[in-house]
C-alpha cells in the first residue's frame, strides 16, 4: 500500500489513538488531532517514541472556523484519509436530557464529520484518491435506552455515508462507517457508571448484561480490528467498498 496522510480526530486516547498507533506502524503519516493541545501533544510524543511520523493538531470538530482553516494547516502533508472518530456520550432519560447537551452531541458526531468531509473533499478529488472512514457504532444500526442523542447522531452518520458514496462514485474516493459494538476505551468506562445509575444495577452487571450479553462472542472489540478494517479500506481491495456499514459486533445483529 502507498504511504498515506491520515487525519484522525479524537485521537488523544481510546479508539482514535489505537488506530493512529496501528496505522502509523504501517508507515503512514498521522495528523493526530484532539480537542486539547496537551493531549494531542502527549499522544504524538508517544507515537514518536515508536518511530511513527505524527504531528499533533488541536481541533474542535464542532468549531466551523477551525475546520475551515484545516486544509491550509495540513498543506504540508495533504490529507488522503479522513477518519472521523471524535465522539462523546451522555446517558440520560430524554425528559432529563439537557437540550444544549443534545445539540452538542449531534454537532460533534454528525455535523462535524460532514463539515470535515466537505473541507477535504475538493483536495481528494484533485488528487484522484480519498478515503473517508467514519467511526460509527453498533448504535448506528440498533438502539439502547438513555442514549437518544448518541444513537440519533450515529444513525445520521450512516445516512450521510450513503449520500456521500453516491456523490463520490465518479472517482477513487470512498466513504464507509465502522460499526463496532463495545470497545474497551475511557468513553466506555465512563458509561459503565452512568448506565449503572440509570438502570439501578451494579457496574459489573452493566458489563455482563448490557454490554456483552447481546454479543454472542461475549467480548469487547479489539482496537487492532478497527485499524485493520481502515487499512483494508485504504488499499486497492477497498476501492469498491463504499456507502457501507462495516459491522464489528461479535454477532449482535445476527439475532
Amino acid at each position: 500500500m502507498s504511504t498515506r496522510h491520515i487525519l484522525l480526530t479524537g485521537a488523544g486516547s481510546g479508539i482514535g489513538y489505537g488506530m493512529a498507533e496501528h496505522l502509523g506502524r504501517q508507515g503512514h503519516f498521522i495528523w493526530l488531532s484532539d480537542i486539547t493541545q496537551e493531549r494531542a501533544d502527549q499522544a504524538a510524543a508517544q507515537l514518536h517514541k515508536q518511530g511513527i511520523q505524527a504531528q499533533a493538531l488541536c481541533l474542535d470538530v464542532g468549531d466551523q472556523s477551525q475546520i475551515d482553516a484545516l486544509v491550509e494547516r495540513t498543506a504540508e502533508h495533504p490529507v488522503d484519509v479522513l477518519i472521523n472518530n471524535a465522539g462523546l456520550q451522555h446517558v440520560s432519560k430524554l425528559e432529563e436530557f439537557p437540550p444544549e447537551r443534545f445539540s452538542y452531541l449531534l454537532n460533534i458526531m454528525l455535523t462535524g464529520p460532514a463539515m470535515l468531509t466537505r473541507a477535504f473533499l475538493p483536495g481528494m478529488r484533485d488528487r484522484g484518491y480519498g478515503r473517508i472512514i467514519n467511526v460509527g457504532s453498533i448504535h448506528s444500526l440498533v438502539a439502547s435506552p438513555f442514549k437518544s442523542a448518541y444513537v440519533a447522531a450515529k444513525h445520521g452518520l450512516m445516512g450521510f455515508t450513503k449520500v456521500l458514496a453516491l456523490e463520490t462514485a465518479d472517482t477513487d474516493i470512498t466513504i464507509n462507517t465502522l460499526c463496532p459494538s463495545y470497545v474497551k476505551t475511557p468513553l466506555v468506562e465512563q458509561q459503565i457508571a452512568a448506565q449503572a445509575q440509570e438502570h439501578g444495577i451494579p457496574e459489573q452487571q452493566v458489563i455482563s448484561e448490557i454490554m456483552l450479553k447481546p454479543m454472542p462472542k461475549g467480548e469487547f472489540i479489539d482496537l487492532a480490528a478497527m485499524a485493520e478494517y481502515a487499512a483494508f479500506l485504504m488499499g486497492a481491495g477497498g476501492r469498491h467498498v463504499t456507502g457501507q456499514a462495516l459491522v464489528l459486533d461479535g454477532g449482535w445483529t445476527a439475532r
